[in-house]
């Protein structure tokens, strides 16, 4: 799991990117609001941790930009700012929790753990999945995208499942055949280029903006960003 620190503090960013890594944690840091943003909208990232009091951009700002650039990821606002209308600006602008500095480590480390779970927990029992304006109806087996419903067939909407169940992220060949065929990779199939072709044509020709793109040398990715 990648969980990306915007903290603008040497010593507090070191501190939390200590402490997560020996957790277990794939750590990326940013030090300033622009570069969080970039980060969290453009890199795979799991969970945002979030200080609120930063340079060029402040957190309740980046905050609100994720969310608006397709951002689905856990954000944890980490700010001295503790009182109540603080809390209120940063859950408004779509923060999942807020922790006020100065705090234990341990005390961050659960409320990761438990956004985590949480988020998980939502993922799993979530019955329709959204992503700008592209929606699937998990029980109806059904795709529409603004307003208009297109005609998948079951592997197809299983693909476009998945792709949309880790939006934001890109995906190897081998990883698609693995979660959407249940099958090794096998370099001599291009059935993974099939599908994609197959679901960009219905998913994106007549849309904007297009979610699917290849990333050369890399695979696949659904995302809204260019």
């Amino acid at each position: 799991m990648r969980i990306l620190v915007v903290e603008d503090e040497p010593k507090v960013a070191a501190f939390i990117k200590q402490g997560l890594e020996e957790s277990g944690y794939d750590v990326l840091s940013a030090y300033d609001g622009l570069m969080g943003k970039r980060l969290a909208l453009q890199a795979t990232v799991d969970m945002v941790l979030l200080d609120v009091v930063m340079p060029l951009m402040n957190g309740v700002e980046v905050c609100r930009a994720i969310r608006e650039g397709g951002g689905r990821m856990p954000i944890l606002m980490l700010t001295a700012l503790g009182t109540t209308e603080d809390k209120v600006n940063g859950l408004d602008a779509g923060a999942d929790d807020y922790l006020v500095k100065p705090f234990e480590f341990k005390e961050l480390l659960a409320r990761v753990r438990s956004l985590t779970r949480r988020n998980t927990l939502v993922q799993e029992q979530a019955e329709r999945l959204a992503y700008h304006g592209l929606e699937l109806d998990l029980a109806k087996k059904e795709a529409v995208r603004d307003g208009k419903r297109i005609a998948l067939t079951a592997k197809e909407f299983a693909l476009l499942e998945y792709l949309m169940r880790h939006a934001d992220r890109v995906h190897s060949r081998a990883q698609l055949c693995e979660h959407v065929w249940d099958i090794d990779f096998d370099t001599g199939t291009n059935v993974v280029d099939a599908y994609i072709k197959l679901v960009r044509k219905k998913v994106d020709r007549d849309f904007e903006p297009k979610l699917i793109h290849t990333r050369v040398g890399m695979g696949y990715i659904l995302t809204a960003q260019p």
